[in-house]
């Protein structure tokens, strides 16, 4: 088995979309590991402001697997693939990284360099995994959060009930 750290995101009835996502994932792999959920304003592009959060599951799925599995749920929840990547969005399911494997597959890089990109991904994944290391850069997660510039990109947590009995 292998931790798999994964990002979601939604501002499009991003309550329900997150909720049925969660859910989702529960019915396939079930523990989750789950972080706050944090409100952020869109980046790149002009829209309605994202919930985000990061879960972690163990897996013995294949990476190609793993991200033909996220495309199928987004796809059920109504994510369309117009207007490039900077743009709104039902359902966001990013695999961010793939225990401590570096992975290139079908022009996916992982780990994901969105993890020091984005404050909405950096830090609830320095949350869930602080102590964790970087596969490339060979620094913890929470590390990587205390040098990021926390001022670059405004998010803040929001009340969030996942709707799962048994996480």
């Amino acid at each position: 088995m292998v931790r798999v750290w994964i990002s979601l995101g939604s501002n499009i009835d991003r309550e329900h979309n997150i909720r049925a996502a969660l859910h989702d994932l529960h019915g396939e792999f079930g523990s989750l590991m789950i972080s706050r959920v944090y409100e952020s304003e869109a980046v790149g592009f002009s829209g309605d402001a994202f919930y985000n959060l990061v879960v972690g599951i163990d897996t013995d799925r294949p990476v190609q697997d793993l991200m033909t599995l996220f495309r199928a749920i987004e796809s059920a929840h109504g994510r369309t693939r117009e207007g490039g990547g900077f743009a709104s969005r039902t359902l966001d399911i990013d695999l961010l990284t793939y225990g401590d494997q570096i992975v290139t597959v079908k022009g996916a890089h992982l780990p994901r360099d969105e993890i020091t990109r984005y404050a909405f991904v950096l830090l609830p994944l320095s949350e869930l995994a602080g102590d964790s290391v970087h596969p490339e850069l060979g620094e913890t997660y929470r590390t990587l959060w205390a040098r990021f510039d926390q001022t670059s990109q405004r998010l803040w947590p929001v009340p969030f009930e996942t709707g799962l009995s048994a996480v």
